[in-house]
């Protein structure tokens, strides 16, 4: 039986530890479709690991910014980014849940500050990372799905 290997990418991100079935959920928050040719992108589903079962995604040719790595925190809290470049890995960091998010999460109250024509962009405050919990700084209002509020 013949076995098909990933290939390594030369240079771009590795997210590795991602939990189970949560792959496809990172690459919506990073904007990631089928449309976009720029980069082979290859996605690890149920892969089994030293920990158990986790999802992989490669993105050649693209570096995650700060902003996107805190997007990738509220999905998936136990990531590991690596960054590669000349098929080195040249910096590998977990992922961690800010204390604030800031202008990552839109706030389910239509009548939140927030949603208005105001110049104020969306804050919450983390209650608790595990489970993840945040508040709306505004109107304190939780909300229940986090991962359909990322903007």
């Amino acid at each position: 039986m013949k076995e098909l290997k990933v290939q390594p990418i030369k240079d771009g991100t590795v997210i590795d530890h991602i939990a189970p079935g949560n792959a496809l959920k990172v690459l919506k928050i990073l904007g990631i479709t089928e449309t976009q040719p720029d980069s082979v992108i290859s996605i690890a589903i149920n892969v089994t690991g030293k920990r158990g079962k986790k999802d992989i995604v490669k993105i050649e040719n693209r570096e995650l910014d700060t902003k996107e790595v805190d997007k990738i925190a509220l999905i998936a809290p136990n990531a590991t980014i690596n960054i590669i470049r000349n098929t080195e890995v040249v910096e590998k960091r977990r992922v961690e849940v800010p204390d604030e998010i800031v202008g990552i999460v839109k706030c389910a109250n239509p009548n939140c500050i927030s949603n208005m024509k105001e110049p104020v962009e969306s804050k919450f405050i983390v209650k608790s990372k595990n489970p993840l919990r945040i508040k709306c700084y505004y109107c304190e209002r939780e909300p229940d799905d986090i991962s359909s509020q990322i903007i």
